[in-house]
């Protein structure tokens, strides 16, 4: 009890020192009720999947370095995992799946051949849960994505392959996004690529064009399935030319009425993703995010409240834009406990938004107007030092999730009990 009131104590006085700047936090607190952040699944067992016995990672430029024991070698253990980090997260989350990720029950089922009933058992789960799904169809680590091209493959066989692939993810994405009465968020990203100078960019790129207008041919409500494009800069082995170019999906998503999808990893190191929301917002109705920390590459380290995750949020906010973006994660650091990893990562991008609501964005505002720039950029600087954390301990406190360091013990308690016996 003594610890609730000085955390109530603590709120009360932040309250107060924010109410100073014309900042409302209880305001800011119901505000984050809007915040759900999509937690992907391959964190849990660094995008192996259920595909195929012992599926390890491969194809594409992705890879996930790291062999700290514990992942998840079951649907099952995935379900545990994700229970547990949702656990000590406050709020309300999704869940994103790839469609490696089936309940296949032991048997092979390629990929131009999966159905609703491989994913049942996931959207039971969900419902149990409260929660929505997420969705992407699952364009490498396959045979047939190892000569680096899917979608945009001259080989027309290949090609009809993940377009038929794609074509089943949509329809499994609009059923889930049916049953649980919330919209699936459907993400297209496929790998294909060249490691060195390519001649023929045109054609590959026309390929991909052609193979998502037959893609998105299915039409599906709007109130059970959105679907999203995702560019990249470069891929490991595909570092010379990235066919689905952000300017290419862009493009399509603005003339095709989609989502484009900004990946914090999938750019060059020297851009903001944060500065790219308001921009795409003017031609886009909605955004989908995946959040990342790349550290020189996209190497998808697990997000910390540094200064890009903090810019996308505030520009979220700033747009009054929480009810457009669809904000979820992508990183699988397989160095560390896994569980530690979402909860770390969630937590920041929580924090992010909730650092973000607490601005006094009128009075910066006004100051901008007013072209008075010593003033704006000394009340950014002063919300630095505002007891941020103390809004950040209630709103935990509240929610009913362990405050401030607690939950560190909670998963070194679950890493005993469970995760050291896989």
């Amino acid at each position: 009890m003594e610890q609730k009131e000085q955390i109530k104590n603590l709120y009360d006085l932040a309250r107060k020192e924010y109410a100073s700047l014309g900042v409302d936090t209880d305001r800011a607190l119901d505000a984050m009720k809007e915040v759900q952040i999509s937690l992907h699944c391959w964190q849990t067992d660094d995008v192996g999947g259920f595909e195929t016995p012992d599926a390890v990672l491969g194809g594409g430029g992705i890879q996930a370095t790291g062999n700290y024991p514990g992942k998840a070698k079951t649907i099952q253990q995935v379900k545990q995992d994700i229970e547990k980090v949702m656990e000590l997260l406050p709020g309300k989350q999704r869940f994103n799946l790839h469609a490696i990720y089936g309940d296949f029950g032991g048997q092979f089922v390629d990929r131009d051949q999966i159905e609703v009933r491989h994913f049942q058992t996931w959207i039971d789960w969900a419902k149990e849960q409260g929660i929505g799904l997420d969705f992407n169809c699952t364009c490498f680590s396959h045979p047939k994505a190892e000569a680096g091209f899917t979608l945009s493959s001259k080989d027309e066989k290949i090609r009809k392959f993940w377009v038929e692939h794609t074509r089943r993810c949509r329809k499994i994405g609009a059923e889930m996004g049916k049953q649980l009465g919330t919209p699936c968020v459907h993400n297209i990203w496929v790998p294909d690529g060249s490691k060195d100078i390519p001649v023929d960019r045109f054609t590959h790129r026309a390929l991909l064009k052609k193979s998502l207008d037959e893609i998105f041919s299915d039409h599906y409500p709007k109130t059970h399935l959105k679907d999203s494009v995702e560019s990249k800069l470069f891929g490991i082995g595909l570092e010379a030319m990235t066919v689905g170019s952000h300017d290419f999906y862009l493009g399509y998503a603005i003339r095709n009425d989609k989502l484009i999808c900004l990946d914090s990893g999938h750019f060059h190191p020297t851009e903001q993703v944060g500065d790219k929301i308001s921009a795409c917002l003017q031609f886009v109705d909605e955004l989908m995010l995946h959040v990342t920390r790349p550290i020189r590459w996209d190497s998808d380290h697990v997000v910390t409240l540094n200064d890009d995750v903090l810019l996308i949020a505030q520009e979220i906010v700033r747009s009054n834009a929480l009810k457009r973006v669809n904000f979820g994660l992508d990183f699988f650091d397989a160095s560390m406990n896994r569980i530690g990893a979402y909860v770390i990562g969630t937590r920041a991008a929580q924090q992010a938004m909730l650092f973000a609501l607490l601005e006094p964005i009128e009075l910066l505002k006004k100051y901008e107007n007013e072209e008075k720039s010593f003033e704006r950029l000394a009340v950014m600087e002063l919300m630095k030092t505002k007891p941020f954390g103390a809004v950040w301990n209630y709103y935990c406190q509240k929610e009913g999730v362990p405050v401030g360091e607690d939950y560190i013990k909670e998963i070194q308690a679950y890493e005993k009990s469970e995760l050291s016996k896989r």
